[in-house]
């Protein structure tokens, strides 16, 4: 089983998803908290709960339980599943609704929940995945299911949704499949392959490589470079980080040490040379390796869906600039309005009522243009 989870404060809007789907057919009730399950209803109940704890905003808890598309779930087993899920994640005192979909390749239910108790409670988000992964491998011992292999066992990291769609969209394959492709080839080409070799060979392939090398010489993780993408070897899989790697290599700390750092000088050099012919690069040279970057010219045919996925950080930028933009415009155009009430006589009856009617209408729209531009 594979679990998907979502922490956010919009019940309803999960909610209306899910009873849309069972008024379609493709859906259906699989168990519940509530007294009945109306939307109307369940928001009545729900909001009863939050009032003792008005001020948490991300009170929802969403999580889809995913079967392999061969597995033989039925639906009191999902209900047993889901009760167990529930009660190994704290949710034991909660109100929640379980929903079975229809409409996939394979059995997966829906479970809806607040994370407020009935007591007032809160269940602690800290570490949830990780507690979420153990509490599936569990279950399937528990119900003698299909064994998935945990994240952290993992040899080789699966695409994300986003990389997905971006390989269904241009029709080849992503950077990160690219990368452990060639990595994996060469690994295997020979056996006990010096340090050089390693790097000389991921090199004549297109791939670079960057090791976090302190000034002893010790190496603590590798990260590699292709296209104008940086990875941790993490971010592909264990059987790309350091710790693995150098123990199918034959590497030598003193031997290798000036060959590690002249390759991390050339590495660096290569960076700091795309960075500076691209308009938007950007890297960070104390931990270049963070995450996923992309650096250089983005070709000029590229979405603005994909540069929000290979560029966080030009994402985030835009969406502060669009907001900051926003505000200014609010700002002259509440500023302007209030000046046009102060001009109305101090004992006029308009005055009175129409400032915050004014002041209420702008900072609605305000609300509504922020969102708009946020969406």
């Amino acid at each position: 089983m594979t679990g998907s989870q979502v922490k956010g404060k919009s019940f309803r809007g999960a909610l209306r998803y899910n009873q849309e789907k069972v008024a379609a057919g493709k859906a259906e009730v699989l168990d519940n908290s509530f007294v009945n399950t109306t939307e109307r209803n369940i928001m009545k109940e729900v909001a009863m709960v939050r009032m003792q704890r008005p001020d948490l905003k991300k009170y929802f808890y969403h999580t889809s339980i995913n079967f392999p598309k061969d597995e033989n779930v039925s639906n009191e087993l999902m209900i047993k599943i889901g009760r167990d899920y529930l009660d190994a994640n704290g949710f034991n005192q909660h109100q929640y609704i379980m929903f079975r979909h229809h409409d996939a390749g394979h059995p997966h239910f829906h479970i809806l929940v607040n994370r407020i108790g009935y007591n007032g409670s809160v269940v602690s988000d800290s570490n949830d995945y990780a507690r979420s992964e153990k509490v599936l491998r569990n279950l399937e011992r528990k119900y003698n299911l299909t064994q998935v292999v945990s994240s952290k066992q993992a040899q080789v990291r699966g695409m994300t949704k986003n990389e997905m769609e971006m390989v269904q969209r241009s029709n080849l394959p992503s950077h990160k499949i690219a990368m452990q492709v060639i990595i994996k080839d060469v690994l295997e080409s020979k056996k006990q392959m010096t340090t050089d070799e390693f790097i000389s060979s991921l090199r004549a392939k297109g791939v670079g490589v960057i090791f976090n090398q302190a000034s002893t010489g010790y190496v603590s993780g590798i990260s590699y470079t292709y296209q104008g993408i940086v990875m941790q070897g993490s971010k592909l899989g264990n059987g790309f980080k350091w710790s693995t790697v150098k123990n199918i290599i034959n590497y030598e700390q003193e031997r290798d040490r000036q060959r590690i750092h002249e390759t991390n000088v050339r590495s660096e050099h290569a960076i700091n040379k795309l960075r500076a012919g691209g308009k938007h690069a950007q890297t960070n040279r104390a931990n270049p390796p963070g995450g996923t970057q992309r650096y250089g010219h983005l070709p000029d045919k590229t979405s603005n869906a994909e540069l929000f996925i290979y560029r966080p950080s030009f994402a985030a930028q835009i969406i502060r600039a669009a907001i900051a933009e926003a505000d200014r415009k609010a700002e002259r155009a509440v500023d302007g309005a209030i000046n046009a009430v102060l001009k109305i006589p101090k004992s006029s009856r308009l005055k009175r009522y129409l400032t915050p009617t004014v002041v209420g209408i702008i900072a609605a729209l305000v609300t509504n243009l922020i969102w708009w531009i946020v969406s």
